[in-house]
């Protein structure tokens, strides 16, 4: 894929995520949990969720490639923008998915082999509501002793999302056999299975 055609698709992808946040019906969600390929794949099989793009949040360079991002130079993070229906699934609830599943949230700057502050986990709100109910989530988890290390989720303002190129997207459904995804990635769509079998579907085509 040439440049030029990297930049379409990415132009592209954005272009249809507003799309996507145009309806009024729907709302959108980012967090970072790693590579993004598995965190994009668990909220495909979540009820309500309309769209997922990966991408970069929580940098301060402007318009970021995957070689800048990984390098840890650009200060982006692995993320992904999640299009939802609230009248479907709650804000609350897609935390909940991202903090018991798609991801471990005591785990810092990194996340299984991934290592470096671009698989760092966040949560990047975009009002005082989403701020006010990630806290509240980490600090229900906490006095609940969800987890036996402190919980290093960063929950900071979502300044700018980037799409990320196209061989990105969707990732998981195109590389089921890889190694990396069966070992690190298909066990959270087993736990969401499990976890939240309500909120639990086959995934959509993208």
């Amino acid at each position: 894929m040439t440049n030029f055609q990297k930049l379409l698709f990415s132009s592209l992808l954005f272009i249809c995520a507003k799309t996507a946040i145009a309806d009024p019906k729907m709302d959108t969600a980012v967090f970072a949990g790693g590579c993004f390929w598995g965190v994009d794949a668990v909220f495909k099989h979540v009820k309500g969720v309309n769209q997922v793009v990966s991408g970069y949040a929580g940098g301060a360079t402007s318009d970021p490639t995957y070689s800048m991002v990984s390098s840890g130079r650009s200060g982006h993070a692995e993320s992904v923008m999640v299009t939802y229906d609230p009248q479907v699934v709650s804000y609350k609830k897609l935390l909940a998915v991202f903090f018991k599943v798609a991801h471990d949230p005591t785990e810092l700057n990194r996340q299984g082999p991934d290592w470096g502050t671009q698989y760092r986990s966040a949560v990047f709100y975009s009002n005082a509501e989403q701020h006010k109910l990630a806290l509240g989530e980490i600090q229900s988890l906490t006095k609940g002793n969800a987890f036996q290390k402190p919980i290093v989720t960063e929950v900071t303002p979502l300044s700018h999302f980037y799409p990320a190129e196209g061989y990105h997207q969707n990732y998981l459904a195109s590389h089921m056999n890889q190694p990396y995804i069966v070992v690190n990635d298909l066990p959270k769509i087993g736990l969401l299975k499990k976890t939240f079998p309500d909120l639990y579907i086959q995934p959509y085509p993208q």
